[in-house]
């Protein structure tokens, strides 16, 4: 749901009625991942996704009826082995999708409301809805931030709301998205509850090292791949607003010297385009051992072994080394500074989603892969 809220909050604020249709779990090679939504309006408009066109048209024909019923239901989507035209998901993926209203006087609706604000306005906070269990709590919502402010709940047992509060404050400080199973009253035993916590955090950053023709590519594909972009170089003649008008942030700094003083997280790519060692020995060193997701830098394989020595001489040791990719990208044959950027962007996402890089054509490798450290969401007990 959270994944649409710059449009859903529109609707808010305009007093719309709708449904949302947001996928709970996947199994096999569901297109879409746990979070994904499709929200209906009470004209019929529609926004989102949660299939990419499998079960659409039904997803909307539920959204349609939980307007009319103000009912949440938990509907499963899969492969139709008997008719290849029957509702299902013919890429062979099974999906459960949660379908809640969210109209005036619903009492989720203060609460989702605040979701969407926040993840509109790129503010970190987790909403956690009650999938399955009894049919009084199905829907309910509540919402938790970074601070530990809670807004709204489940009206049953205390406890659940302090137990759910807790895991959805891990799931956010995470970035996950996914689900739990709890009890009824906030503990591992009894009637269990399958809550989905959906994560709102700001974008990744991406960090662009030398202002050069390679990196306008790069900052212009690093935005449409959902990053907040930085462009630092030392030159104030290089780094300015008319050369990279689509960067969120232009800084005129010596790179190690703007990386020591930023914020970075485990989500944060940093791409070192300067390729001139008095900038990237220093930058490098710093990067190396910082939690970051990706340190890439650009070069020759002769710049690749002379940076290598430099760093091994300032004492940056062979573990930290395996950390770096260089040269930068993967091996497209790239020329352009376009088809550069295209390497490089396609390097982060294959360590992102832990991809091999090799063509599928012929390969026996997951379409969608889905690494144990963003593993969430799985079909399990969920019905």
């Amino acid at each position: 749901m959270l994944d649409i809220a710059e449009e859903l909050n529109r609707w808010v604020e305009q007093g719309r009625d709708f449904a949302v249709a947001t996928v709970v779990a996947v199994g096999g090679s569901a297109p879409r991942q746990p979070g994904a939504a499709l929200a209906v309006d009470a004209e019929g408009t529609a926004i989102g996704s949660v299939s990419g066109g499998c079960v659409e048209g039904a997803v909307y024909e539920l959204c349609e009826q939980a307007l009319r019923d103000g009912d949440t239901v938990l509907e499963r989507f899969g492969y139709s082995d008997d008719d290849a035209f029957a509702v299902g998901l013919t890429c062979g993926g099974v999906i459960d999708i949660l379908v809640t209203p969210v109209r005036a006087g619903d009492p989720a609706r203060p609460v989702v409301a605040s979701a969407l604000t926040a993840a509109a306005r790129g503010e970190a906070a987790a909403v956690a809805r009650i999938v399955s269990g009894p049919r009084e709590l199905t829907g309910r919502a509540l919402l938790v931030r970074p601070d530990g402010t809670l807004e709204g709940g489940f009206g049953a047992h205390p406890e659940l709301d302090r137990t759910v509060a807790a895991e959805a404050g891990a799931f956010l400080d995470a970035g996950r998205t996914g689900t739990l199973e709890i009890g009824e009253q906030g503990s591992r035993c009894g009637a269990p509850l399958t809550v989905l916590v959906e994560s709102s955090v700001p974008p990744p950053r991406m960090i662009v090292f030398g202002a050069i023709d390679f990196a306008s590519a790069l900052v212009r594909i690093g935005k449409f791949l959902g990053y907040r972009v930085t462009v630092c170089d030392a030159r104030p003649v290089f780094a300015t607003r008319a050369r990279f008008p689509e960067a969120d942030e232009i800084v005129v700094e010596w790179p190690h010297r703007y990386l020591e003083g930023t914020d970075v997280d485990a989500r944060t790519v940093l791409c070192v385009l300067t390729h001139d060692a008095k900038f990237d020995v220093p930058l490098l060193k710093l990067a190396l051992r910082l939690p970051v997701a990706y340190v890439g830098a650009m070069g020759s394989r002769r710049t690749h072994l002379d940076r290598n020595a430099r760093l091994r001489d300032v004492g940056v040791t062979e573990l930290e080394l395996s950390r770096l990719r260089s040269p930068i990208g993967l091996d497209l044959g790239a020329r352009t500074p376009e088809e550069t950027a295209l390497s490089i962007a396609s390097e982060i996402v294959a360590g992102r989603r832990g991809g091999s890089g090799v063509s599928l054509t012929g390969a026996h490798t997951p379409i969608h892969h889905e690494p144990e450290s963003q593993a969430v969401g799985r079909i399990g007990s969920v019905a």
